[in-house]
């Protein structure tokens, strides 16, 4: 039978796996902590006009996202003319993968990296190099060993998604220095607004003073607006004019643009999530270490526990036990880390409640 055939390697890419979702039970609460979404939801202000816009969804968007790149050029004291707004950060990405990236290149992530980047770069035909991380973090050697002629981009996660870990900005700019001048750094920055380290810089600085290094961003994750897919980067204004020109026209809704617009604008809400983040990540590091359980440091709003291989003791084995209990972790056998889960830090009540099934789990004989 003759049908349509993919492009050669589309079908040898390895489909995204999002974080499960519980199955209410009767009469059994749920905590979904497997998709580092925020225990708060959005800014109230953000829901207020996300209503208002419902009553002209019979009109295209702006086409440009103008009103939401200078609320972010606002916050961030950028050039709204160097700023694209996505579908969320994903639609970035693959926008920036779609533009650079052609059969037979080749782009670099680390070990344990966000799963989109070799989903993107396979679709455009490239070939995915993965470097080997140390202590679960990017190590700029080992990427730098790893360059060829064919490089033309690497992925940086800063911080990283699912390991928490991260890249002082002198560690960022050593691999901005080792990177020949042609290979795009795309820093995703999706994590930052929960980092709180001295060291720590989300990339402006080394997008503002380089022509080839991009740095994104998202509002999935402390603003509170994942289901409404909104994401942005900033870039050199040669790189922005480039993805605009593959960019879909109306490619954030109105509603949404409105929505992550009041939502950069309430402070107070952003810093209440990091203030409630900050003590509860460091909390449950302790008291997880405490049970005889390897944390990896994080400066994000999740932690990565890793289990023992021991018969009844294994992630699996917690995985299952905790999710009895309503409690919903993130397997991460399709991260290359099939003995941790990763948990999204919660409210005070899921996450105590986390602490107290492990405590059960590994007293069980």
């Amino acid at each position: 039978m003759s049908r349509p055939v993919p492009n050669p390697g589309i079908l040898d890419i390895a489909p995204y796996t999002p974080g499960k979702s519980p199955v209410p039970e009767a009469g059994r609460k749920m905590f979904k902590l497997s998709a580092n979404e925020t225990p708060f939801g959005p800014s109230p202000k953000a829901i207020e006009v996300y209503k208002q816009a419902a009553a002209h969804l019979e009109d295209y968007p702006e086409g440009t996202s103008r009103v939401l790149r200078e609320a972010i050029g606002r916050a961030f004291g950028l050039d709204p003319d160097r700023i694209i707004c996505g579908a969320g950060s994903d639609e970035i990405l693959n926008l920036l993968a779609h533009t650079y990236l052609g059969r037979g290149d080749e782009a670099i992530s680390t070990k344990h990296a966000f799963l989109v980047y070799p989903i993107a770069t396979k679709a455009n035909g490239a070939i995915s190099v993965v470097a080997p991380e140390t202590n679960f973090t990017a190590d700029v050697d080992a990427i730098l060993r790893l360059v060829s002629a064919r490089t033309k981009l690497v992925w940086l996660a800063n911080p990283n998604n699912p390991t928490g870990t991260y890249l002082p900005f002198d560690e960022v700019k050593r691999l901005r220095a080792g990177l020949p001048p042609n290979v795009l750094l795309v820093l995703d920055a999706a994590y930052s607004d929960y980092v709180s380290r001295n060291d720590y810089e989300l990339g402006i600085e080394l997008v503002a003073t380089s022509d080839n290094t991009v740095m994104t961003h998202t509002f999935s994750k402390i603003h509170g607006l994942a289901a409404l897919r909104v994401g942005w980067m900033f870039g050199p204004a040669s790189i922005v004019d480039a993805v605009n020109r593959i960019r879909g026209p109306f490619n954030v809704s109105t509603p949404a643009m409105l929505a992550a617009v009041a939502a950069i604008e309430d402070t107070a809400h952003q810093q209440m999530s990091k203030i409630h983040t900050d003590k509860w990540r460091s909390w449950l590091t302790e008291e997880v270490t405490k049970l005889g359980l390897t944390v990896t440091p994080s400066v994000a709003n999740f932690i990565l526990i890793h289990f023992p291989l021991e018969k009844g003791k294994t992630s699996a084995d917690a995985d299952a036990f905790l999710t009895k209990r309503g409690l919903v972790l993130r397997a991460l056998n399709n991260y290359g880390l099939p003995h941790a889960l990763r948990m999204t830090i919660g409210t005070e009540e899921a996450n105590r409640l986390v602490l107290e099934g492990l405590r059960e789990f590994m007293a069980r004989k």
